[in-house]
């Protein structure tokens, strides 16, 4: 059955058919038999396999009908949810215990949405491992004043402690991508106030990077920001969203949700 299964290009498949990356990306990962992981698109298995004996629980969500009985056929033991996995909701999964393990490759029509669902969903999350476009990885463990640097650097480095691991030819797929893939890792941090506005912020950042080459005063003066008094930053208002650190965007925050 597996040789009749062929990507789909609608879901951004590209399988991982080389024995010694997946090796590569599961000792990353390093499992433990506590674990309860959840791997997402697992496709025909490459991870899964690899995965299967480790874990306490093995959780994969996987929207191609196609492949869901051949993974209900081939892994008995893991729980296979054939859904998109933006619309899954992760605390029907982690017990008091354990928070999830999250793993992989994940479809780069999607990148975006995934990444902004682990931010949303991020209590229930240990940490992710995730296959990513190359430049999604650069842009994701970017640092400021540098070109990559942009929306998912300042969140994903607020949010988490990103880690670039290793670059991943398209050699390694079939079929083929374009582009070089990267893997990252992000371990969520649990030291953030509990009354943190998520939202408010993820729209700060987004407002400042809406006009990438206007300085900061020009892009709130465009964005839903427009009527507040920003005269308090006046010294980073002629700055371009690129210059600012995380923690200069946490000193917006504080200014905008004191007026709100």
């Amino acid at each position: 059955m597996e040789s009749k299964i062929k990507p789909l290009k609608r879901y951004g498949q590209n399988y991982l058919i080389d024995k010694n990356i997946i090796q590569k990306i599961i000792e990353e990962f390093n499992p433990s038999e506590n674990d309860i992981i959840l791997e997402i698109g697992p496709g025909r298995g490459a991870l899964t396999s690899y995965l299967v004996n480790k874990a306490k629980k093995l959780i994969t969500v996987e929207i191609d009908k196609r492949v869901v009985e051949y993974l209900k056929e081939n892994f008995p033991t893991v729980e296979v949810i054939n859904k998109d996995f933006l619309e899954v909701d992760l605390k029907d999964f982690c017990d008091k215990i354990n928070k999830l393990r999250i793993i992989g490759n994940i479809p780069y029509n999607i990148t975006s949405p995934i990444l902004f669902k682990l931010i949303e969903q991020r209590s229930y999350i240990e940490d992710a491992l995730l296959m990513v476009q190359y430049e999604v990885a650069k842009r994701i463990t970017a640092k400021e004043k540098t070109k990559e640097y942009g929306i998912l650097s300042v969140l994903l480095n607020f949010f988490a402690e990103t880690k670039f691991c290793f670059r991943i030819s398209p050699n390694v797929f079939y079929p083929k991508p374009k582009v070089f893939s990267a893997i990252v890792k992000l371990e969520f941090r649990n030291n953030i106030e509990k009354d943190f506005d998520d939202k408010l912020f993820i729209n700060i950042v987004k407002a400042a990077f809406g006009n990438r080459r206007k300085i900061l005063k020009n892009s709130f003066s465009n964005s839903i920001f427009r009527s507040l008094n920003f005269d308090s930053l006046s010294y980073l208002l002629s700055k371009r969203a690129e210059d600012l650190s995380i923690q200069n965007f946490l000193e917006i925050y504080s200014v905008i949700k004191r007026q709100l």
